[in-house]
């Protein structure tokens, strides 16, 4: 029904995650459809991503390739305070808030046992290798508010005790906006656990 080429193409962008078989297809068409110097623009872009962009020797962000990531070689950030996410879009996520100066350590993902991630799957040698060779004295644990996320972040944790460095998690609770009814029993204990006064 379809040509060898298109079929591979198809097939190709249906194993891209959260792209199912009716997307891919479309995507497909569409690209056949296009410019030939638009889909080329396409797969120069990815061929580039491929051959120059890598992981940060330092913090495992991204970076260009035999370079250290934008936040690694910033000078001005605080190299005392470390944030400990599962991946680089996390770190995109903070520095969108310009709220936090210090470095980060991309753990490459979360504890997952039935999908066969453990600890030697993720970076925590190289998080626990960096606190006394750069002088950390605080790490935040910043990883996903789910149960991978929490179970990584109390393992991190015990593996950090005895280093002397300061352990602190992100605080978590209610959105703003949103209504107690809707919120998780784990949403509202963290809030409750988390409460701070009130001055008035």
């Amino acid at each position: 029904m379809y040509t060898e080429p298109l079929r591979v193409l198809i097939d190709e962008l249906g194993r891209l995650p959260g792209i199912g078989p009716k997307s891919a297809q479309r995507i497909a068409f569409y690209l056949l459809k296009v410019a030939p110097e638009d889909a080329f623009r396409l797969s120069d872009a990815i061929v580039a991503v491929k051959e120059r962009t890598a992981w940060c020797a330092r913090c495992f962000n991204v970076a260009e390739r035999g370079s250290l990531c934008e936040v690694c070689l910033d000078p001005s950030r605080d190299t005392s305070v470390l944030c400990v996410v599962e991946d680089p879009q996390a770190v995109a996520a903070f520095e969108r808030t310009k709220a936090y100066k210090g470095r980060y350590h991309v753990l490459g993902g979360a504890l997952n046992p039935l999908e066969g991630i453990g600890p030697e799957r993720l970076r925590i040698e190289e998080l626990v290798a960096r606190i006394p060779a750069e002088g950390i004295t605080e790490v935040v644990l910043c990883t996903n508010p789910n149960l991978e996320g929490e179970a990584t972040a109390m393992y991190v944790a015990r593996r950090l005790s005895g280093t002397g460095v300061r352990v602190t998690q992100l605080a978590s609770g209610l959105p703003v906006g949103g209504d107690l009814e809707y919120a998780d029993e784990m949403t509202l204990g963290r809030a409750l656990d988390g409460r701070r006064e009130v001055h008035g």
